[in-house]
């Protein structure tokens, strides 16, 4: 399998492949505001020293740190600079899990499961590390006849890794302690009233904070404005709604949109298919 060194292009391919990309990276990409794609996403950070908010939860990343995010959680990395940040990202198509689980085996857990407390990070240890590098090596590495068996097989043992990682590691995220506690109350407030109608006037009435300074604080933390945080969070939550089979118009209310015409520039921009369109391909 080629080694890519672009996230975007990582993300293409798997959806034109409906099966996995990997990209290896070093240097920064156009940094990107609050996203959703329609791919699973492992990010392993090799040499750490970024900050990542993902949905609500503010992550340092160290070196060794997994991240898993699935298809409707909305993400960001944040304190982005001029230094080397070398990282693995691969992105998987979330049916081609499915397929390769068994009855016994649910590799698809690891994405799905958002019990109480969840966090998306998890600090392998240096044995875990050489593995999941190992099992990465042997996927791109993989050539000539039986390559394609080659590469399914090393990519099977990485999610087992990850699963068993995943379902051991129950310490409680503790890490947006060392972050504004402010901006940790204003992410809460947010996405607690989420399908409600939220301004930055409304939030500074609440938390006793003027505009300039509850903005400021959010856009010093997140590297995001408030408003396109809430957007993606509302596309994220309307992308969950229309798989799980509901209506457009239901979606749309119940992601806090109040008005269908921003929803759908709003959906289509941030998605790149009509809620529709994606609505149908969910179905199908």
């Amino acid at each position: 399998m080629e080694e890519l060194t672009s996230c975007i292009l990582a993300v293409e391919n798997c959806l034109k492949t409906h099966t996995f990309s990997i990209a290896h990276l070093y240097n920064e990409e156009k940094t990107m505001d609050m996203h959703i794609h329609d791919c699973y996403e492992l990010y392993y950070s090799i040499s750490g020293g970024k900050q990542f908010l993902i949905d609500n939860k503010f992550y340092p990343i160290e070196s060794g740190d997994l991240f898993i995010i699935n298809q409707y959680e909305s993400h960001k990395l944040t304190q982005v600079d001029s230094h080397i940040h070398e990282r693995i990202v691969i992105s998987i198509y979330p049916d081609y899990v499915k397929k390769l689980s068994t009855p016994q085996t649910d590799l698809d857990h690891c994405f799905t499961s958002r019990p109480p407390h969840f966090t998306h990070r998890i600090s392998l240890n240096k044995e875990q590390q050489n593995r999941f590098l190992y099992y990465v090596d042997r996927i791109i590495s993989a050539d000539g006849y039986a390559h394609d068996i080659l590469e399914q097989a090393a990519f099977l043992q990485l999610l087992v890794l990850i699963n068993t990682a995943s379902s051991a590691s129950e310490k409680t995220e503790t890490s947006a302690s060392k972050y504004n506690h402010q901006v940790e109350d204003i992410l809460a407030y947010i996405n607690q009233n989420i399908s409600q109608p939220l301004t930055i006037e409304q939030l500074s009435e609440h938390f006793y904070l003027s505009q300039s300074y509850i903005c400021r604080i959010f856009k010093s933390a997140t590297s995001t404005t408030i408003n396109k945080y809430i957007t993606a969070r509302r596309i994220s939550i309307a992308k969950s709604l229309l798989n799980e089979g509901v209506s457009i118009s239901e979606a749309y209310e119940r992601s806090g949109f109040t008005d269908y015409s921003n929803f759908f520039k709003a959906f289509t921009k941030a998605v790149g298919v009509s809620p529709k369109k994606y609505a149908s391909l969910s179905i199908s």
